[in-house]
């Protein structure tokens, strides 16, 4: 535990102080190893030197705030997720009604938000209701300036669309000097903005669809289960939450959510 270092403890008071990062929400493990990697980026080989070097300077205050952040995303990541979104959660939320109202917890550089978007422009498209995209809006939230800066601007290298299937390629994205970028029409139904999820409420209380995928695995226990409760309260009732293969619900969320798929990890709200 972070308290039984008391250089370590100094630092991550510091850190929590100045940088305005709830650390003591992170599993201290993960929260070693990213100050591990800025410390030698920096030459300092003790606590007390890099709490030194940061009451100086607050350049590295954001380069280590940046790189506590989890940002590993791709488009259409782990395709058999997705793959259900597209063939179950979306048909039962967009037949009817042609609406939308999701939320991307973690969205890092945005490849989750618009994976989302485009599958639903495609749906509605192919079912003859693409006016009704105007009726889709996503919340994109992360706490990485830097990401949610590349999710703003929507520009893609190639290898990052290397799993979504092509013909959504070629409909969805524009090419953009030697990448891609998402189309206007798709761009438009994301609103990117800042939020740490470890603490700050979510944007509102009627969401169809919330995806927070391997992100909260790197919360401590008591986080995890605010996060799931949060989660739990901010779905509409016949609402979906989509977590990482790798994640369980539990706490109270838990006896208010039911399993969808054990394998996807999808879980709806009853109506």
């Amino acid at each position: 535990m972070i308290d039984e270092d008391p250089s370590f403890a100094a630092l991550a008071r510091q850190i929590t102080s100045g940088a305005d990062f709830v650390l003591a929400a992170y599993k201290d493990k993960c929260i070693r190893r990213r100050i591990a990697v800025r410390m030698r980026a920096c030459g300092v080989h003790t606590y007390d030197d890099y709490r030194a070097l940061l009451a100086g300077s607050p350049a590295e205050c954001d380069r280590l705030r940046d790189a506590l952040t989890i940002n590993v995303t791709r488009f259409y990541r782990n395709p058999e997720t997705w793959n259900l979104v597209r063939r179950v959660v979306l048909p039962a939320l967009l037949d009817g009604r042609g609406e939308l109202r999701a939320w991307s917890a973690g969205c890092a550089s945005g490849e989750e938000p618009y994976t989302l978007a485009v599958l639903a422009a495609d749906y509605l498209d192919r079912s003859g209701r693409g006016a009704a995209l105007s009726r889709v809006s996503i919340d994109a939230t992360d706490i990485d300036r830097g990401s949610l800066d590349r999710a703003r601007a929507a520009r893609y290298a190639g290898p990052g669309l290397a799993e979504l299937p092509g013909d959504l390629v070629g409909r969805y994205f524009e090419a953009d000097g030697a990448g891609w970028r998402v189309v206007e029409r798709v761009r438009s139904r994301v609103q990117v903005r800042q939020l740490d999820l470890s603490r700050d409420p979510p944007p509102r209380l009627d969401y169809d669809l919330i995806l927070c995928r391997n992100l909260v695995i790197y919360f401590d226990r008591h986080t995890q289960e605010r996060v799931f409760g949060l989660f739990a309260d901010a779905l509409a009732p016949g609402g979906f939450l989509v977590l990482g293969k790798v994640e369980t619900l539990f706490g109270a969320a838990r006896e208010r959510l039911m399993l969808v798929d054990p394998r996807e990890r999808i879980y709806r709200r009853p109506a």
